[in-house]
């Protein structure tokens, strides 16, 4: 490894530990997570002739600097520097690659808040009206797994913990709740081609089909998720009784049509990616439209009412909180630290990548490690440094393995759930612990060790499974 390379794999480390110390030193996340990925970038495009190889996201594999100078475009200027224009298209690629995930949780997290303005959650209210902590655990673990398999995990964990925010008043009890939620949407995810961006890519890459993929995870990801469940409800922290949120009776005529519209239309976003093959995200902006249509027409219509009914019997005029524009509203309740703590986050892991640091290192565990202990360390690999480049390597690493091999589904499986194992080892988790600010040592003192027994409670089951599956060919 070149001095360079470890001073760019210094600055990641040094962001992570700042990050995972927020609590401590009071400084939010985001700004080491923004700092990082500014330096790492800053200076592999100051020293960029001290690097001998690159990733060349392209062609999926490790690139010589005579490479790209081999290969650098006919329309670039005499005097322009090849390796500074692969640097700055390396950038283009992982943040187009990025502002996807940000411009879909942006989208996500604004229909959320439309259908809060119309207060719609207070339908959950009433459904979800349980007396036992246990009880609403196992509620909100079923829905995170069914819904992450529909919506994708990231979704998922947005509804179902603004949800919880409307039920749940006891903060402590809350972040358990959100955490659980956090492990199970991840097992969901693993198992549907649209439940996480990893199984998508897989999916895209024609390296598993949705029939084998659901035939080979969808029993191992059940297992996963129960697991989860099952030891939480014998901790302490969900037992007895739980006092919920008393529900609002601030009534709005609009609330349950809203709540259907919005939830169906972020169903219709993984509907809208199989008709057209286009990125989620698109998708999500036109679920973001209509929801915003019906919002207008409504909040509007409101209005309208208010202003014909003139003053009440005191004499004030009874004009709503809906004569405001519920998108505009919406937007200013998201949580933008969360986007770009993302944004720091997966650019300074792009950074890692494009040096080619993490190809390297998985090329050297490939030639000594079996092929599914890989996997499993992947999965750990995952918890730490994000799922999506750790795929898109391996996708490059084994080019000769056929579609629909058992690796792929492992690779699936650990990828999707080992991210649980760390609070910001997965989007989920990222956007779990900006909503609730969930400590970072408190998810590793309180749930790794039972997202890591429920991964290898996965594993096991895949393993016992995959020499009796026969794969289904189209």
């Amino acid at each position: 490894m070149e001095l360079i390379e470890i001073f760019v794999l210094i600055i990641f480390v040094l962001g992570y530990f700042f990050i995972t110390i927020e609590h401590t030193i009071k400084i939010d996340k985001l700004i080491p997570a923004l700092a990082a990925m500014a330096l790492s970038w800053g200076l592999i495009a100051l020293n960029y002739k001290s690097f001998g190889s690159w990733f060349d996201f392209k062609k999926k594999k490790i690139v010589t600097a005579d490479e790209i100078k081999q290969i650098a475009p006919d329309y670039l200027p005499k005097d322009a520097e090849p390796i500074l224009n692969f640097i700055e298209e390396s950038l283009l690629h992982h943040l187009g690659l990025t502002s996807e995930i940000l411009v879909f949780l942006i989208g996500a997290m604004t229909i959320v808040e439309i259908i809060d303005y119309f207060n719609g959650f207070n339908v959950f209210q009433k459904i979800i009206n349980f007396k036992s902590k246990v009880t609403v655990l196992w509620v909100f673990s079923g829905l995170a797994f069914i819904l992450s398999a529909i919506i994708d995990n990231l979704t998922a964990t947005i509804v179902l913990i603004s949800i919880l925010q409307k039920i749940v008043a006891d903060k402590k009890l809350r972040i358990w709740y959100a955490a659980l939620i956090v492990v199970t949407a991840n097992a969901g995810g693993a198992w549907s081609p649209i439940g996480d961006v990893t199984t998508t890519m897989l999916w895209i890459q024609k390296k598993v089909s949705v029939l084998n993929l659901i035939q080979y995870l969808l029993i191992p990801s059940i297992v996963c998720a129960v697991i989860a469940a099952g030891i939480a409800s014998l901790l302490p922290a969900f037992k007895g009784n739980i006092k919920l949120k008393p529900v609002n009776d601030d009534a709005n005529k609009y609330s349950l049509r809203m709540l259907i519209i919005g939830l169906l239309s972020i169903v219709f976003v993984p509907i809208f990616k199989v008709i057209t093959d286009l990125p989620p995200y698109v998708g999500m902006m036109l679920a973001l439209a209509i929801v915003s249509i019906f919002a207008e027409i409504y909040s509007n219509r409101d209005f309208q009412l208010s202003k014909a009914t003139g003053p009440d019997p005191h004499g004030n005029v009874n004009e709503s909180k809906h004569h405001e524009s519920p998108v505009h509203n919406a937007l200013t309740k998201i949580e933008l630290p969360s986007i770009l703590f993302f944004l720091g986050i997966l650019m300074a892991v792009a950074a890692l990548e494009t040096i080619g640091l993490l190809f390297t290192s998985a090329e050297f565990l490939k030639a000594e490690i079996d092929l599914n202990l890989l996997m499993v360390i992947f999965g750990f690999a995952s918890a730490v440094i994000d799922n999506v480049p750790l795929v898109a390597a391996s996708i490059g690493m084994f080019p000769e393995t056929v579609s629909d091999d058992q690796l792929w589904h492992l690779l699936a499986y650990c990828a999707g759930t080992g991210g649980s194992m760390l609070i910001i080892g997965s989007a989920a988790g990222v956007v779990a612990m900006g909503m609730e600010k969930i400590n970072f040592f408190w998810y590793l003192k309180n749930i790794l060790w039972i997202a890591l027994l429920a991964y290898f409670a996965g594993i096991a089951v895949f393993m016992l499974m995959k020499d009796f599956i026969t794969p289904i060919t189209a």
